[in-house]
């Protein structure tokens, strides 16, 4: 393995993180892993030739780059903070990188206590799936401190078809959340539009046909089309709780920022709805069952 290049500890192996690390390590990159829930993915991983710890603070000790996929803000302030945080372990000079869906508020916090230790913090979502993230062809939504997105530019490049700088630290998770908070209301109207489709005694292929013939016509469209007409919800690898934790996100940011949303609503209570009627594990494209489900009680 190459040694000229900088050492990443990963934190949070899901579906995306491991495709992430896979691509790392054959890039060439020494990884360190710590397990958080899949341990078949950490196993994998260490069987290409990952070393493993025990905590995020031994992770953070022999990683030049931190990078972390996790769910939720507050799932990565746990593993930054406390004794056994990150933060605690953090080399001078070292950089975080959170390529997850987290609130701005939160980043800016985390940005300033790890600006103490010593280190730079990059908030850096992700557009795009696992299967681009294997290929290295993710969309990076970095920002942050300018020259620090210098340094791991090339490594983000490894990682990303498109690498973007967005500004200071918080501007990437800002831009996700109004991303996503688009995208899912997207992906809900389409899914209610298949279903609303049955109802009217009209095909799902006809429908379809008429739509992306004209400006209406997108990737999200295609990607819940693909469980509608084709039967397949893996086109998009994304679960309806994660999709709802963003849209939740982005109302929360729109109520810190005194912008009350409206569009958002409808989206908030679908997804909130599919997860209390047991759907939460499914994919955002099955979102097209639960609308059915409604439509025929």
């Amino acid at each position: 393995m190459s040694t000229d290049k900088p050492r990443i500890g990963f934190i949070g192996l899901g579906m995306m993180g491991s495709a992430m690390v896979t691509r790392l390590q054959a890039c060439g990159y020494p990884m360190t892993v710590v397990a958080n829930r899949s341990r078949a993915n950490v196993d994998a991983a260490v069987a290409r030739g990952a070393a493993e710890v025990s905590t995020a603070r031994d992770l953070a000790a022999a990683s030049d780059i931190v990078m972390l996929c996790m769910d939720t803000s507050a799932n990565v302030e746990a593993r930054m903070r406390g004794k056994d945080g990150a933060i605690a372990g953090l080399q001078k000079g070292a950089v975080v990188i959170d390529f997850g869906t987290s609130l701005p508020g939160s980043t800016k916090e985390l940005g300033a206590q790890v600006a103490e230790a010593g280190g730079a913090m990059l908030d850096a979502p992700l557009g795009r799936t696992p299967a681009h993230a294997l290929e290295g062809q993710l969309n990076i939504m970095a920002s942050g401190d300018r020259p620090t997105f210098d340094r791991v530019r090339v490594v983000l490049g490894d990682l990303g078809e498109n690498v973007f700088h967005l500004g200071d630290l918080g501007a990437g998770h800002t831009i996700k959340l109004i991303n996503n908070f688009y995208a899912m209301t997207k992906a809900n109207a389409m899914a209610e539009a298949f279903a609303m489709a049955d109802v009217a005694g009209v095909e799902r292929r006809a429908l379809y046909d008429v739509m992306a013939a004209g400006p209406l016509h997108s990737g999200m469209m295609d990607f819940i089309k693909a469980y509608g007409i084709d039967g397949n919800p893996n086109m998009l690898s994304f679960a309806i709780k994660n999709a709802r934790k963003d849209v939740d996100y982005y109302a929360q940011m729109a109520n810190g920022l005194g912008a009350r949303s409206i569009m958002s609503r409808c989206a908030h209570e679908a997804l909130g709805t599919a997860i209390d009627e047991g759907r939460g594990d499914d994919m955002i494209a099955q979102m097209v069952d639960f609308y059915a489900a409604r439509f025929r009680s």
